[in-house]
């Protein structure tokens, strides 16, 4: 099989290019120096998210991991403990986070694809009492990464938060790809919000920016988050040209995600139909496709490798499982190229598995 000149890169959606739109947006970006407060262009940003996710304020940061990480530093004292989804994000890709920089516990969750009930947080509440951490953050993942792109339902956010609300927990909300949810379900991003004291958001993912998450909440806890943003090495010189990228995105691939979507089903569809690969087509709510390999077929790490070889790029993240997911450079064109890949490689990748020696 020969591989393509220009591969189908489904690693991510973090690894999309900046348009030439984008880019002439970046390129008359008025900036100034936002260390000293006076970056016009991230000023302006600010209050856009904020305006859009109904909260007083909101911080610009380099990145999702740190969205996370300052509003869990600026609403926490060290020995809380957080209540989070074992499958969340800031378990398992922010490098200890939680424990290193705030020096908090997180009390795992169970529950199909990412998410829990009111029960589950009730059940996880500590007694008053010296002896244990203080339950003090709730945190819910939307969508949720590690449960497929999976989309919470605004009633049951209201649910589980409510909960929190009651025993006087920070809500946070995790919203690197709040955007997708949003576009799933026909929700405005304030009707998610409203639920958590703080949000976070990400640019450089569904909305196809090079760089920039920002974190959302009340005007006292964002002056604590930018803060630790300073502290953590997140402040920024003439960022405004990088503000300049979400403010076009924002005006201009928000609805377009739809697509995103559509390929994502386009690619669970095909890859359900392929000998060895098993996928439920009816679970791709957003732009995340994950699927299992059989053991006819080589373990995910050497699969991925053979379909890089062809052209292909898709990541492990389990021992027989496959993440792919869709993006604004990915056409619909390519994902039936990459459907007819992933097919011809299991095919081969079966018949050197059976094949006597």
């Amino acid at each position: 099989m020969s591989q393509p000149s220009q591969p189908i890169d489904l690693r991510s959606d973090t690894v999309t290019r900046p348009t030439p739109a984008m880019l002439d947006a970046m390129h008359r970006a008025k900036v100034g120096d936002d260390v000293l407060g006076d970056d016009p262009t991230i000023i302006e940003l600010e209050a856009r998210i904020a305006s859009l996710l109904g909260k007083e304020a909101a911080a610009f940061v380099p990145s999702g991991t740190m969205a996370n990480q300052t509003a869990i530093r600026a609403q926490t004292e060290p020995g809380d403990e957080i209540i989070a989804h074992g499958e969340s994000h800031i378990i398992h890709y922010e490098t200890g986070g939680p424990a290193a920089l705030a020096g908090c516990m997180v009390r795992p969750l169970t529950g199909a694809r990412g998410m829990f009930t009111p029960d589950d947080v009730r059940a996880a509440l500590r007694p008053s009492d010296h002896h244990y951490p203080r339950p003090a953050m709730l945190v819910c993942e939307n969508t949720h990464n590690r449960g497929g792109g999976s989309v919470w339902p605004l009633e049951r956010i209201a649910a589980v938060t409510g909960v929190a609300a009651e025993h006087g927990l920070i809500r946070h909300l995790d919203g690197a790809r709040l955007w997708n949810a949003c576009i799933a379900r026909g929700v405005e991003p304030s009707q998610y919000a409203a639920h958590f004291d703080t949000v976070s958001v990400c640019f450089s993912k569904g909305l196809g920016c090079p760089v920039g998450s920002a974190v959302a909440g009340p005007a006292k806890t964002i002056h604590r988050v930018k803060r630790f943003r300073k502290m953590f090495g997140g402040t920024m010189r003439q960022s405004g040209i990088l503000a300049a990228a979400a403010l076009y995105a924002i005006e201009h691939h928000f609805d377009r995600m739809i697509e995103d979507h559509a390929n994502a089903r386009r690619l669970a569809d095909g890859v359900a139909a392929i000998e060895g690969i098993s996928v439920d087509p009816t679970t791709i709510e957003t732009n995340m496709v994950f699927f299992d390999l059989a053991p006819s077929l080589p373990d995910a790490a050497a699969f991925c490798a053979q379909l890089k070889a062809a052209g292909v790029w898709v990541l492990p993240t389990a021992p027989r499982r496959v993440r792919a997911v869709t993006h604004l450079d990915v056409t619909r064109t390519q994902i039936d190229r990459a459907i007819a890949v992933i097919a011809e490689t299991a095919a081969s990748a079966s018949r050197a598995v059976t094949s006597p020696a």
